[in-house]
């Protein structure tokens, strides 16, 4: 192993430790976000006379 390659093996360690726990919250919040964006798109009201297409065919 080189310098160079130990180097950035050594910064690259010491990058995840020093912002790994606030990426993972940054993950954390998006797929949060995510899934409220989609329950949202789910409980809109659909105009009268519409067909949901997700719905089609099923007993109601």
């Amino acid at each position: 192993m080189t310098m160079d390659i130990a180097g950035e093996v050594i910064l690259a360690a010491l990058a995840l430790r020093v912002f790994g726990r606030d990426a993972v919250v940054l993950l954390r919040r998006l797929a949060a976000a995510g899934v409220r964006a989609g329950i949202s798109e789910m409980r809109r009201d659909l105009p009268k006379g519409a067909k949901d297409p997700h719905h089609e065919g099923q007993a109601s």
